[in-house]
């Protein structure tokens, strides 16, 4: 799980060190060995992959999914509820952070340190959603670079581990309501198993948005409509 092995410090220095500059300065590299992260359940404690037991979090941020009783917000009509809900998908919503996607029915709550949502397939636990928000002074993603670019370095120095052969399947622009994202599909091989992914990124709300899910290559051909509607579901708001 790739994408659930970040730290908020380290993290935040990528973005700060690692995006090309259109001075021409050089990435900075950054390393990742011995980052520590625990995993937990919702409700109930797990052991993650490093063998800790799960503890829950104090203050941990919420994020609010929308289901009946809760009050209905502008992203989300009842028509849109009604057709993730036909479809399998479950919409949230995190109105303190600005941003919506929606996730399969089915899929466990956990928590990663570093990352500020995560959801995932309690079977297999590569087919998993997760979203991280960090400050910026930017005010669109192209300031960053082109697709590709941005791309290659958070695939580089976040969403991946360095000893992990990466590839760069496809990267393409999204403009939605005025808002610019970029999109990206990517594999990650590790000795044991190759993770095929896709992530979203985007700007708001002075936060670089990232939202990643993906699954075993040897799911891919059955997974992939269904992260691609979560990928194509990320939507930033105003907070």
């Amino acid at each position: 799980m790739a994408s659930l092995q970040n730290s908020p410090t380290l993290h935040r220095t990528l973005f700060h060190d690692s995006f090309p500059q259109k001075h021409g300065s050089a990435f900075r590299s950054s390393r990742r060995d011995g980052i520590s992260f625990i995993v937990k359940a919702s409700h109930e404690p797990s052991l993650s992959s490093n063998g800790l037991l799960s503890q829950d979090e104090p203050g941990r941020r919420q994020m609010m999914a929308i289901g009946a009783t809760a009050p209905l917000v502008f992203l989300f009509d009842q028509r849109s509820i009604s057709f993730a809900a036909e479809s399998g998908f479950q919409p949230v919503v995190d109105r303190k952070d600005g941003y919506s996607f929606v996730y399969p029915f089915g899929w466990q709550e956990v928590v990663i340190e570093g990352q500020d949502k995560v959801f995932k397939d309690v079977i297999e636990p590569l087919e998993n959603v997760s979203v991280t928000t960090i400050p910026t002074g930017k005010q669109d993603i192209k300031e960053f670079g082109s697709p590709e670019e941005v791309a290659a370095t958070l695939i580089k120095k976040v969403l991946a581990p360095p000893n992990q052969k990466t590839k760069i399947i496809k990267a393409t622009e999204r403009d939605i309501d005025g808002k610019v994202y970029y999109q990206f599909e990517f594999t990650a091989q590790a000795p044991n198993f190759t993770r095929h992914a896709l992530s979203a990124v985007s700007i708001g709300n002075g936060k670089f948005y990232t939202l990643t899910t993906g699954a075993n290559e040897r799911r891919w051909g059955k997974m992939k409509d269904r992260l691609q509607t979560i990928v194509e579901s990320f939507k930033l708001f105003n907070v």
